[in-house]
């Protein structure tokens, strides 16, 4: 790749150039902003780390025109079944059988517009920066490291290095820790991570097994959990070329050898197969929030300000939303139509939301391979089949939690924000998986397919959209158009001629958020329409 060359100045400068800071670039480069991107390494990793691209991301490349180039780069097709398999070992026993994980089936569903898409991290990253490099708003900058920044009230002062040149200033109006877990973003300024650090050990690998997926019995699935004395582990297919990725417990002081992980992969799989060890990872699993997220005109996303165990496949997403969040807040803001006040609500909203979805890794933490062992599961005997049905039965209990997460992924909502026009009363009754769509301003706003192969998302504007299910409201709709057009926000009228909108918002008029967010709805405005705006833009 042909390195960018280093500029003086720019609007947002993107520290990391992961899959949260990329989402970041692109957010910020279809919305015209100029940004430059700085990422240390030369290239993406092997590792798979995240591989569950869930419902909501999703959607998010969905509006960004990426959704069917993530699919065309999942390496097994778009119909390869999303299931977990529970066995004893590759070629043993079944235990148990989780099916449509994560919402995945490829087929239309009225509460999204987008199904979940397995697949490896190092993927997603390459479709998100091949389209960061089209974006003409936005330079990607390889080898390059920021190793101080200072700010002010204009903006931030940042030295960057590139391997074989002198460091050079740029001077940019806000700057994006997207620099992971360690961020020397965070550091710099003065936010500690709480919560529970390293409480689980484990050695990931990857390799590769000629064969193996079409030899062993337990059908296509995008993980097998293998529960057994010797070696409980997970692991599935992650590439063409017969990859196979694994994680397996460790203790906290040991540090297996890519040998003695391939004798566990021996147990795990239940025979001796040709394996080649490609690559070694001990992690850690932590459950942590930063104290802080942002700090004058500097915000923190993804692992900057949160990590999370994997299990459920929420921290990449999580990242992505943070990504979402405080990216068209940035636009407004330097495009002159968002408030003082818009981006301070981005640590209000995001916060309590990685509180809320880090509770649930932990929870789903409590029941793994390790912990579902018992007595003699290998045996062919009655006792060892009435073992397993037994232990069967108890992982259809224990783990729905972790793999149908709808409500966890489009439930979640923006509660008592400083700019959504909040309503009283009881929300829907939240669960982990029954995702029940509400209107009321801080939920994501109802989907409804308008037909086949057209959301409603779809027609949302890149603004705010004005949205109108039923006839009546004309001085309304007038007066909050004329507002928006005196204050420069951008907002769209949308009015689909479907009776089945006015039921699914319970209101003649809503206005949804530049992130499919409900900000506002009512049969007839509850308020001057310039106060509305203003509330929902920072302006107040």
């Amino acid at each position: 790749m042909t390195l960018a060359p280093l500029p003086a100045c720019t609007d947002v400068l993107i520290v990391g150039g992961g899959p949260v800071g990329l989402a970041m670039a692109v957010e910020l480069g279809k919305r015209g902003v100029d940004a430059v991107q700085v990422e240390r390494n030369s290239e993406v990793g092997r590792q798979p780390r995240a591989k569950t691209t869930n419902v909501r991301t999703m959607e998010h490349m969905r509006r960004w025109g990426l959704a069917e180039k993530v699919r065309d780069a999942a390496p097994f097709g778009r119909d390869y079944p999303s299931n977990v398999v529970f066995a004893t070992r590759l070629f043993g026993h079944r235990l148990a059988l989780f099916e449509n994980v994560s919402s995945g089936v490829k087929e239309e569903n009225p509460k999204f517009s987008e199904p979940m898409q397995w697949i490896a991290q190092y993927h997603i990253e390459r479709v998100l920066r091949d389209e960061v490099l089209r974006l003409p708003s936005v330079k990607l900058v390889m080898d390059c490291e920021m190793s101080v920044f200072t700010q002010d009230d204009e903006g931030v002062t940042a030295t960057l290095q590139r391997e074989g040149e002198a460091p050079q200033q740029i001077r940019a109006k806000y700057l994006v820790g997207a620099d992971g877990g360690r961020s020397g973003v965070r550091k710099a300024l003065g936010f500690a991570m709480e919560g529970r650090s390293a409480f689980q050990t484990n050695i990931g690998a990857v390799f590769r097994a000629p064969g193996l997926s079409a030899a062993h019995p337990q059908g296509p699935a995008n993980m097998y959990w293998v529960v057994n004395q010797d070696a409980p582990a997970m692991l599935g297919p992650m590439d063409k070329g017969d990859l196979w990725f694994t994680i397996m417990p460790t203790a906290p002081d040991e540090t297996p050898t890519a040998e003695q992980v391939r004798q566990k992969l021996f147990q795990a799989i239940g025979r001796e197969w040709d394996i080649e060890i490609l690559t070694l990872d001990p992690w850690a699993a932590h459950s942590l929030v930063s104290n802080g997220h942002q700090k004058g005109r500097v915000i923190l996303i993804g692992d900057a300000c949160h990590l999370h165990p994997p299990f459920g496949g929420f921290g990449l997403n999580m990242g992505v939303a943070d990504a979402v969040d405080a990216g068209w807040k940035l636009a407004a803001t330097l495009q002159g139509w968002g408030g003082p006040n818009l981006l301070a609500s981005y640590t209000p909203e995001r916060q309590p939301v990685h509180v809320k979805v880090i509770e649930e890794a932990v929870a789903n933490t409590q029941v793994l391979t390790k912990d579902l062992v018992r007595g003699n599961l290998d045996g062919d005997d009655a006792a060892s089949a009435a073992t397993r049905a037994a232990l069967g039965a108890e992982i259809l209990e224990k783990k729905q939690r972790e793999f149908h997460t709808l409500g966890v992924v489009l439930g979640i909502c923006y509660d008592n924000s400083p700019i959504n026009a909040n309503e009283a009363g009881p929300r829907p009754a939240w669960h982990f998986a029954d995702y029940t769509q509400s209107a009321q301003p801080g939920a994501l706003a109802p989907h409804l397919w308008l037909k086949p192969g057209l959301s409603l998302y779809d027609q949302f504007g890149q603004g705010f959209t004005l949205l109108v299910t039923g006839s009546g409201a004309q001085d309304d709709i007038a007066a909050i158009t004329d507002a928006a057009a005196a204050r420069g926000i951008p907002l769209s009228v949308l009015a689909p001629d479907d009776a089945r909108l006015a039921p699914l918002y319970e209101a003649r008029l809503a206005v949804i958020r530049p992130d499919q967010y409900v900000a506002w709805r009512g049969d007839r405005l509850d308020r001057p329409a310039g106060a509305l705006l203003d509330l929902i833009t920072g302006r107040t």
